[in-house]
């Protein structure tokens, strides 16, 4: 039997703008449900808050979704009917799984969606089965935008890869995200 690292299925985008990151934060709720993880990396600004904020709106959860840095979580409860979000920031913590598991996540895990930025390296280990998106920021004139369209004439282009770990992730479903 092999390896869920057998199992792993990606999925690449090219992100023009901001709103854009937005719009694809809603798709992904659409594909989420209760139980999931998704760890979100990437450089400061790259926009990892700005892709959860489209996930809360999507999921349809109450309250502003902003960056969690200095309170490292919030929960933002359905309005819906759906799963709650489980925001963390976990930039500040480097105690890796102990460190969070003072915040009770594997407790919020099945009923939620727990979205952790900086995750990575430190919270693999709450589920087998888990996302991993990285944001990557687009520079220099070599990316392949065409003169003139939108990701050329703003600096908000973004390389987005999505990462699915376990046998929740399929190709077709992340294939939806470009959709």
């Amino acid at each position: 039997m092999g390896t869920t690292q057998d199992l792993d299925v990606t999925q690449r985008l090219t992100v023009p703008t901001a709103d854009a990151m937005r719009e694809l934060g809603g798709r992904l709720a659409g594909l989420l449900r209760p139980g999931d993880l998704v760890l979100l990396s990437g450089e400061l600004g790259a926009g990892k808050t700005t892709l959860t904020r489209g996930l809360g709106e999507g999921l349809g959860v109450r309250g502003a979704v902003t960056s969690p840095t200095f309170v490292i979580a919030r929960v933002h409860p359905s309005l819906t009917g759906g799963p709650a979000l489980v925001h963390v920031d976990a930039y500040r913590l480097g105690g890796g799984l102990e460190e969070m598991e003072d915040l009770d996540l594997d407790v919020s895990l099945a009923e939620s969606v727990v979205v952790v930025e900086w995750g990575e390296g430190k919270v693999e280990e709450l589920s087998e089965e888990r996302l991993h998106v990285t944001i990557h920021r687009r520079t220099g004139t070599g990316t392949g935008a065409q003169e003139g369209t939108e990701a050329d004439e703003t600096d908000d282009a973004r390389e987005v890869t999505f990462t699915g770990v376990g046998p929740r992730w399929t190709a077709r479903e992340l294939a939806a995200l470009a959709d």
